[in-house]
Order: C-alpha cells, then sequence, then structure tokens
C-alpha cells in the first residue's frame, strides 16, 4: 500500500520497518516446527494403529478374512498351525526342517517292520559320527547301501564291496561302520530264524510294550537305561557291532519302542501310552524348559 508507505516515510518510522520484518521470521521459527512436530505425532499414531490391526488381524487371519491385512500368503508362520505345536525343547527355531519333520513324523513311532528297524539301528550307529541333520539330510545314500546289504546275499559282500563304496564317494561313514553294517546284516538273519522276525527280539526287551517314560525336562531324558544295557549286551553277545549301550538306547527311542517324546510335546499323546514316571515328573500341564 503506497499511502501507507509514505506517511511512514514523513514521520521518521523508517526504524520499524526491520522490525516488521524480523518478527515475520521469528514468528514463523516458532509455528513451523510445531506444525511439524503435530504431523509428525499424527504420522506416528496412525503407524501405531495399523500395526495394532495388523497384530488383531494376524491372530485372527484366515484365507477369505476381510481384514484387508490378512491376505493368503502373508507371515503363514503367524496363521498356519505350526504355531500351535509345541516340540521337544531339543528342536528350535534353527532346527533343520528335515529334522523337523523327522521329529514330528517318525521318532518316537513304534516300528515293527525288520527292514526298517535295521536302518534305524544303522542311523543311530551313525550318531557317533555324524548328527541327527546331517544323517536326515543324505538318508537316501544311506538307503541305497542298506538295501544293498540287507536285501543281497550279504555273506558275499566282502572287502572288495566294502571298497567300492568308499571309493565312489557314496559313503560317509568309517570303515568300521561300514563293517559293523555287513556284520549286522549278517546276525539279522540269524535271529529272525530264531525269534521269527527281527521285531520280536527286539520288543521282547519291553514284553512287547512300548516304555513311555513322560519327561518334562530335556536333562531328564537319559542317554542309556538298564534295557538298553541288556540289549546292548546281549545284541554282542550274539555277533553283532557298534552297539553299545547309548546307541541301542538311541535306537530304541526312533524306534518307538522308548517314548521320549516330553511331556508338552504335542507329539507325546499322539505317539501314545501312559507315563510311567507322571508321578515323579510332574502334571501333564507342565510346560517345557
Amino acid at each position: 500500500m503506497p499511502g501507507v508507505k509514505s506517511e511512514s516515510l514523513a514521520s521518521g518510522g523508517l526504524p520499524e520497518l526491520p522490525r516488521i520484518r524480523t518478527t515475520r521470521p521469528a514468528a514463523s521459527s516458532k509455528v513451523v516446527p510445531r506444525a511439524k512436530a503435530q504431523r509428525q505425532s499424527s504420522t506416528k499414531a496412525k503407524a501405531g494403529e495399523d500395526r495394532e490391526k495388523r497384530r488383531n488381524s494376524g491372530s485372527r487371519g484366515t484365507c477369505g478374512e476381510s481384514a484387508s491385512s490378512a491376505t493368503c500368503g502373508t507371515s503363514p508362520a503367524l496363521v498356519g498351525p505350526e504355531l500351535e505345536k509345541r516340540r521337544c525343547s531339543w528342536i528350535t527355531a534353527n532346527s533343520e526342517p528335515v529334522y523337523v519333520a523327522f521329529h514330528d513324523e517318525e521318532w518316537g513311532v513304534p516300528v515293527h517292520d525288520d527292514r526298517k528297524l535295521f536302518e534305524l539301528l544303522t542311523l543311530s550307529q551313525a550318531l557317533a559320527e555324524l548328527s541327527w541333520p546331517v544323517i536326515l539330510s543324505k538318508r537316501e545314500e544311506f538307503r541305497a547301501m542298506i538295501d544293498a546289504f540287507y536285501n543281497a546275499c550279504v555273506h558275499d559282500y566282502t572287502d572288495k564291496k566294502i571298497n567300492q563304496f568308499k571309493s565312489n564317494g557314496s559313503t560317509f561313514l568309517s570303515e568300521q561302520k561300514m563293517r559293523a553294517m555287513v556284520a549286522n546284516a549278517k546276525q539279522i538273519q540269524k535271529v529272525v530264524r530264531e525269534f521269527g522276525s527281527f521285531s520280536n527280539y527286539c520288543w521282547s526287551f519291553v514284553n512287547h510294550r512300548p516304555i513311555t517314560n513322560g519327561f518334562r525336562y530335556a536333562r531328564q531324558v537319559p542317554t542309556k537305561t538298564p534295557k538298553s544295557e541288556a540289549m546292548s549286551k546281549d545284541l554282542m553277545r550274539r555277533g553283532f557291532r557298534c552297539v553299545g549301550p547309548t546307541t541301542v538306547y538311541s535306537f530304541m527311542q526312533v524306534a518307538g519302542i522308548v517314548n521320549d517324546h516330553l511331556l508338552c510335546c504335542f507329539r507325546f499323546d499322539q505317539v501314545g501310552g501312559q507315563p510311567k514316571a507322571a508321578v515323579e515328573n510332574g502334571s501333564r500341564s507342565a510346560r517345557c524348559s
């Protein structure tokens, strides 16, 4: 406005102009951060609401749900049945999938097939040199060797045949374990002739009924028991090799002769049996540590 400007010049009001200019930036410097803080606060609040919606949706989420965040294929670990399963404490979030599947589907399930029992005995012997995840990752290679020794005329397998398995890289066991496989395959045939089956022989040590221990904690699970020592002693007397009481107890566990799933594990009830140690080891509802 030109009229206002001329009056200011006539009255000597020129110094007031800097005050007007400095006041505006000062006011602006106070207002802008406040508005920015308000916007940030609003953004955070909205983000928090979104997260809460996602959490609520995840706990109920199934395919076809109305909530926008619950979609098929999103965070399957949160919405799938795996979340409901509690396993033995030696199965962790970092366990190999093949090891988890082995625990969920095979370990502790009663086995009565002779060929399967021979396989599980061989895998239990391999634990002295390899871990379960490694053994399971090479299981098909194990089965090829086991079938060769079990199904063929085992007395024809000589040092040359063992060396053939070693030279073509299809074996990862020591020569001692390889020779034990050959010896055990031979002895199983003798056991079958005496007991009718290798299964009858193995299960006779527990009166043909699986032992269910019902332990609460992994530290309570033994590495050998009087029954595994008795079986080990008898196997060695019959000419079996690499069948110490610790190896035999691992075999009894994996073959379901003993149910050593922990009380809190979802497989404990599925495998079946009433725990003989329920009184000693606490209530069925106790949590694993």
